[in-house]
C-alpha cells in the first residue's frame, strides 16, 4: 500500500478527483489502481477566499514495487504503514488469577477495560457515578432546576468530564504504535460516524457520544467484564507497598493485585484518600480563567472569508497563545466551535464552567476558555495546593454569581475598561442556569486578570473582532487539567506503590478523550502482561 500526501483539491470538487489525482500523480491506469482509501482530510485557509481541501490517501496498486523505485526521492509517496493493533497479550484461562480493576469509566478506564477484556481478562470497572443516560438526567437537571447531585454531574459519571463536551478526537501526543487509531476504530465500532478516520479535526458531539459510551459499556460485558455504578472507591488497600485491593463507600472490598486508577482530574477526595494512603504524587501546572462567547459568525468569517459556511469547512474554530510582560502564557483551550458553554460544578457551593458542542456544531456561539498558566509555585507547599487553590477561585465564582449557580459574566469591552456591565449586547450567553452580569476583576488572581486583559486585544489582532465590546466573559474555568501527578515507572505503575497504575488525565498523563485513551490502551497492555506473567 503507498500513501499519497499533500493532494490538493477545491472545496466542491467532484466524486472522481481524487482518483484522477492518483493516476496524474502516479502515472497508472484504472486497470492498474485496485483501490484507494483516505487517510486523512483537512483544509488549507490560509488564502482566504481560496481555501483548498488537502488529501492524504492510501492506494493499493499492482504497479507498488516500480512505483517505490520510480518516487524513492519524492516525499509525498511513501510505503503506507501497517496501522492495525495488536495485542500483546490473551488469556487462555485465568485459575487461580485475580482479576484487574479498574477505577473510573472515563475515555481512559473505559479503553482499560475493552482492552482488558478483549485480551480475555474479565476487568471489573468501579465508577462512583450513574449510568451515561442516568447521569445525563442529573446532569441537565442540574442546568435546569440548579440541583448539584455531587455524585452525578458533568464530571462523574459513565464516560467522564468527555461525554459532556465537544467530543473532540485530536491530540499532540506521540504515538508510534497508532493507539489513536484504534480508539477512533473503537468508536466507530461503537457508532461514531466513520469520518472520524479521516477528517482532520473529527469530533462526536455530547448528545451522540453518550449513545457511544452505552455500547462500548456493552461491549465490555459481553467479553466477560463488569461494570459497576455509584461504587465509590473510599480506599485503597496496600500491604508492604502492594496494592491488594480496594474497598467501597458501602463497605464492600474487593481483592485485585492490578488496579487501574483513572479517576479524572476533578476526584478530590480520591487524590486526598491517595495522600493518606502514602502513594506519592507531585503538583504540576495547569491554567485558570474564563469561557469567552462570540457569534459563531463572526469567527467563521474571520477564518474562512467568502466562503464561509461552506458545508465541507463546517463551523471554523481557532487556537490562540500570547506571552504577557508579565511573564505569564494566556492561550485558548478547549474551543467549541457552534457550542454552548456549560455549568460543570462537581461540589457544592462551587462554580465551574465548561464548553460543549452537538455534532452539528450549529449554535450561534462560539465559546473557548481563554486560560492563563500557573505553576506549583504559585501555591507552594502542599501537594494538594492546586486543589486548594481551584476550590477558592470556584467558592468565589458561585458568590459573585449570586449564591445559585448562575455564573458571573462580564462583557469584553467591560472587563478590558475595568468597570462592571450591566446589560447584554449583542451577544447572549449560552451558560445555562443563567448568567449574573457584573465585574470578574476580583474572580482571579491578579495576575491572572492583567494577563487575560492583555492578550485579547493581542487576539483581536489575528482574529478581528475577538475583543468586540459585547462578546461574554463567563467565570470560572479551573479544571483545565490535573492539578497533581500520580508518579509511575517504565512498567506504568506507582513508583512506591506496586500494582498501582496511574493512568489518564487525572493522574497528569492526558489532556483529552484521545489521549486519555490512548493511554488506556496503555496501561492495560502493562496489566495483562503483568498479570499473565504471574
Amino acid at each position: 500500500m503507498l500513501r499519497l500526501n499533500e493532494i490538493k483539491l477545491p472545496l466542491d470538487h467532484s466524486e472522481s478527483a481524487i482518483e484522477t489525482a492518483i493516476f496524474k500523480k502516479l502515472r497508472i491506469s484504472r486497470a492498474e489502481l485496485i483501490r484507494y482509501t483516505i487517510f486523512k482530510r483537512s483544509y488549507d485557509a490560509r488564502k482566504k477566499g481560496k481555501i483548498v481541501l488537502v488529501y492524504i490517501v492510501d492506494v493499493e496498486t499492482s504497479q507498488e514495487k516500480s512505483l517505490l523505485k520510480r518516487f524513492s526521492k519524492d516525499p509525498h509517496v511513501k510505503i503506507a504503514p501497517d496501522m492495525s493493533y495488536q495485542m500483546v497479550a490473551k488469556a487462555s484461562e485465568l485459575k487461580g488469577k485475580q482479576r484487574p480493576i479498574v477505577i473510573g469509566t472515563g475515555p481512559c478506564g473505559m479503553f482499560a477495560g475493552l482492552l482488558l477484556a478483549q485480551m480475555g481478562l474479565r476487568p471489573i470497572l468501579l465508577e462512583r457515578g450513574k449510568s451515561v443516560r442516568d447521569r445525563s438526567v442529573d446532569t441537565f437537571g442540574f442546568w435546569i432546576k440548579k440541583r448539584l447531585n455531587p455524585e452525578s454531574n458533568a464530571q462523574f459519571g459513565e464516560g467522564g468530564a468527555g461525554t459532556f463536551s465537544d467530543g473532540k478526537l485530536y491530540s499532540q501526543v506521540r504515538d508510534p504504535k497508532y493507539y489513536g487509531r484504534k480508539v477512533l476504530s473503537e468508536f466507530v465500532n461503537a457508532g461514531a460516524e466513520p469520518e472520524i478516520l479521516y477528517i482532520s479535526k473529527p469530533h462526536i458531539g455530547t448528545y451522540r457520544l453518550a449513545n457511544i459510551v452505552k455500547n462500548l459499556r456493552a461491549t465490555i460485558e459481553e467479553l466477560g467484564g463488569e461494570i459497576h455504578f455509584q461504587s465509590r472507591v473510599a480506599d485503597l488497600k496496600v500491604e508492604q507497598g502492594q496494592v491488594v485491593g480496594v474497598e467501597l463507600e458501602n463497605g464492600k472490598s474487593l481483592a485485585s493485585k492490578h488496579v487501574v486508577l483513572a479517576v479524572g482530574h476533578s476526584a478530590r477526595d480520591t487524590f486526598q484518600m491517595l495522600g493518606d494512603r502514602g502513594v506519592y504524587f507531585e503538583p504540576k501546572p495547569f491554567s485558570i480563567g474564563f469561557r469567552i462567547e462570540h457569534p459563531q459568525s463572526l469567527i467563521d468569517q474571520c477564518r474562512f472569508g467568502s466562503q464561509a459556511g461552506h458545508p465541507k469547512l463546517g463551523s471554523a474554530d481557532y487556537k490562540l497563545v500570547h506571552h504577557c510582560e508579565n511573564g505569564r502564557s494566556v492561550y485558548s483551550f478547549c474551543m467549541c466551535p457552534g457550542g454552548k458553554v456549560v455549568a460543570a460544578a462537581s461540589e457544592p457551593g462551587r462554580l465551574v464552567t465548561n464548553g460543549m458542542s452537538e455534532y452539528a456544531r450549529d449554535e450561534s456561539n462560539a465559546n473557548s476558555a481563554i486560560v492563563v498558566g500557573i505553576t506549583p509555585e504559585d501555591y507552594p507547599g502542599d501537594p494538594l495546593g492546586g486543589i486548594a487553590l481551584q476550590r477558592e477561585l470556584e467558592e468565589r465564582a458561585f458568590k459573585l454569581g449570586g449564591s445559585s449557580y448562575d455564573a458571573p459574566g462580564q462583557l469584553v469591552g467591560d472587563f478590558l475598561a475595568n468597570r462592571p456591565s450591566t446589560e447584554f449586547g449583542k451577544v447572549y450567553p449560552s451558560y445555562k442556569p443563567g448568567v449574573t452580569l457584573g465585574d470578574l476583576s476580583s474572580s482571579l488572581p491578579d495576575y491572572a486578570i492583567a494577563a487575560i486583559r492583555e492578550a485579547i486585544p493581542a487576539f483581536d489582532r489575528k482574529i478581528r473582532g475577538f475583543a468586540m465590546d459585547d462578546a461574554v466573559l463567563t467565570g470560572v474555568e479551573t479544571r483545565t487539567s490535573s492539578p497533581i501527578r500520580i508518579k509511575r515507572d517504565d512498567n506504568y505503575q506507582s513508583i512506591n506503590t506496586v500494582g498501582l497504575y496511574p493512568a489518564g488525565e487525572g493522574a497528569g498523563y492526558a489532556g483529552g478523550i484521545l489521549s486519555a485513551g490512548i493511554d488506556g490502551i496503555k496501561v492495560a497492555e502493562a496489566v495483562a502482561l503483568s498479570i499473565l506473567a504471574n
